[in-house]
């Protein structure tokens, strides 16, 4: 397979299946810097756009002749349908806590549907979008079947591609550049919806395939359109919508040569763009995106002072009444006044009777109660 880091070359090999491959420069929006982050951003804001008004009626839930029948009816006070003999009579209307009634907060068709995004950004989106499709490693990540193809970014010549109006010439022509596991892997993917658009027009859901970009007219979109996952771009109206989708980078796209070499024209070759005024490509902020690789070598290394131990940010509680050595370190004087003790005790000792030495005996009086003695009196 291709290098993973194929913007990094200079020269692009243009395939064309049955007879010479040729090269051509790579154009120097492949090496603008990747903003996933913005990337994003822009994709939400701009799917947005697509959105149709939808709120509920003002008439909903008030189409109702409803009155509130007061107090001293041991019933609330909200209104309620007038008349009898329906069960409909007597029930409560109007309130949001009702059946039947206005729901709290209804949608308005004055909604902030859709949204503005800044030019540069959208621009600085489609450069992201575009230099990601250049790394094989985003493709895949993306869940791309490249693994077979020859070459990332894929350009295929303008005399075996832009002549095609068949279906099985397309079909073909994908096989021939290992291209068709993509469109495989979509046709599996098709599934029914698992959602409410079931039955609104979108049933099914699938997987993106190829993009394919051309330039002009494109007379081969009549070759490509009935493939599944096969979409269109014209490089001059490149969309972040279909670059991107989702908001993810990575699109597998096949270039015919024409619009490849045409990106150069767009977006200008790294000094100033030729069709998009006051616009220039985004420059890199590193030049080495490694962070890792700048960090482990020996220029940074042999600089850096050695690591320190890290200090302890949480010890064990110990009680300084039974550890003598956090009593110390609370109470200094604790070692006299300990010391003392030690010495009167070694004092005390010595001055005790022998152990061997019997005591005398001594006889206990028993105690006479006082009740024991009243009675001794009278007796």
């Amino acid at each position: 397979m291709a290098s993973f880091y194929a913007a990094a070359r200079p020269q692009v090999t243009i395939q064309n299946p049955g007879n010479a491959a040729g090269t051509t420069q790579l154009p120097a929006v492949f090496l603008s810097p990747i903003r996933s982050d913005l990337v994003n951003f822009v994709h939400t804001q701009m799917a947005k756009n697509h959105r149709q008004a939808y709120a509920v009626s003002d008439d909903a839930g008030h189409q109702v002749a409803a009155i509130s029948w007061g107090t001293g009816r041991a019933v609330s006070r909200i209104p309620r349908v007038p008349g009898s003999g329906t069960s409909r009579s007597g029930q409560g209307a109007f309130g949001n806590m009702c059946r039947g009634g206005r729901m709290f907060a209804p949608t308005r068709t004055w909604r902030r549907w859709h949204r503005k995004v800044n030019k540069n950004q959208k621009r600085y989106a489609v450069t992201s979008a575009l230099a990601a499709s250049a790394l094989p490693s985003l493709v895949l990540a993306r869940g791309h079947r490249v693994e077979q193809v020859p070459e990332v970014p894929l350009v295929v010549a303008d005399a075996a591609i832009n002549g095609l109006t068949k279906t099985k010439q397309a079909v073909a022509l994908l096989k021939s550049l290992n291209a068709y596991e993509d469109v495989s892997k979509v046709i599996d993917s098709k599934r029914i919806h698992s959602g409410r658009g079931k039955s609104r027009n979108r049933r099914y859901k699938a997987r993106r395939g190829p993009l394919v970009v051309y330039l002009g007219e494109g007379k081969l979109r009549q070759a490509f359109r009935n493939i599944p996952g096969v979409e269109f771009g014209e490089v001059t109206r490149l969309n972040l919508l279909t670059l991107a989708p989702g908001g993810h980078v990575g699109r597998f796209i096949i270039w015919t040569q024409s619009a490849f070499d045409h990106l150069n024209a767009l977006y200008g070759n790294g000094q100033s763009a030729t069709k998009k005024k006051g616009f220039s490509l985004p420059r890199p902020i590193i030049a080495n995106a490694d962070i890792g690789r700048t960090i482990n070598s020996d220029e940074v290394q042999s600089v850096l002072r050695p690591a320190r131990s890290a200090a302890r940010r949480f010890s064990r509680k110990v009680n300084p009444l039974t550890n003598q050595n956090k009593m110390f370190k609370l109470n200094p004087y604790e070692v006299t006044l300990r010391r003392k003790r030690l010495t009167a005790e070694a004092k005390r000792k010595a001055v005790a009777p022998a152990a061997g030495k019997p005591k005398k005996a001594t006889k206990k009086k028993a105690k006479t109660s006082a009740y024991a003695k009243l009675v001794r009196k009278l007796d």
